[in-house]
């Protein structure tokens, strides 16, 4: 049986708001799994699971393993480039959002899926392999580290999707990013995810052309649906 989740197509949001926004249905879903460990049957109250995807105005967020001399920028710096800057509860380094970049929010209660986040993370990365594949692309893995990379093997290895996740009794937030049509120059100024050695890329700069965000909305929660097994309530 598929399980539901609720789908939110945010558009445009500021960082902060999407931030908050998953916080409150983050601890939502804890408290509802709290509530529904301690009360009778009769008063269980059925869990919900979201997904949301949205696309931020310029900003770059460090995860809590990260290093903050990886963002290049001082505060006059993120001023001239219209960027700002947070500190956040996500795994991982450094990362850019922004115009033409979409971002997934999976808020999931794993209970109800599976208790891996190995296998949580692979799916997140699957989800995005399947989308390039879809163009003809072919997305990898590198072991060790997070996201989805294009030239694996070869010597132009480049990011083309970055993961990172926080969990809290099986419980997640964060998600993924991948960059559809975003300005790369802003890359220029974070050693991305704290790697210096690789480039980073988009399907515009992979295939020469402009992919409507809509189009890589409807695809990705086509695979979504079919990997974690759900059916969507719209909300949007």
């Amino acid at each position: 049986m598929t399980k539901p989740v609720i789908y939110k197509d945010l558009g445009r949001i500021s960082y902060l708001e999407a931030w908050d926004l998953q916080t409150t249905l983050f601890q939502e879903l804890i408290e509802r799994k709290m509530h529904n460990r301690k009360c009778a049957a009769e008063d269980i109250k059925p869990q919900q699971h979201y997904l949301l995807f949205c696309e931020h105005p310029h900003v770059y967020t460090l995860g809590r393993n990260g290093k903050e001399d990886h963002l290049l920028l001082d505060e006059a710096g993120l001023a001239a480039a219209s960027a700002s800057f947070h500190k956040i509860n996500r795994g991982g380094d450094i990362t850019y959002h922004g115009f033409g970049q979409l971002v997934g929010y999976p808020i999931l209660d794993l209970d109800e899926f599976f208790t891996d986040i190995g296998r949580y993370i692979r799916f997140l990365e699957e989800i995005i392999i399947r989308l390039l594949a879809d163009y003809g692309l072919k997305g990898e893995r590198i072991k060790g580290l997070s996201g989805v990379w294009l030239g694996v093997g070869s010597s132009n290895v480049r990011k083309i999707c970055a993961v990172g996740v926080h969990l809290s009794r099986w419980t997640t937030m964060h998600g993924f990013a991948l960059n559809v049509n975003p300005d790369l120059d802003y890359f220029k100024h974070i050693v991305p995810c704290g790697i210096d050695d690789k480039s980073v890329t988009s399907l515009k700069e992979e295939l020469n052309q402009t992919i409507p965000l809509q189009t890589i909305k409807v695809q990705l929660k086509q695979h979504f649906k079919d990997l974690f097994e759900v059916h969507y309530i719209e909300n949007t």
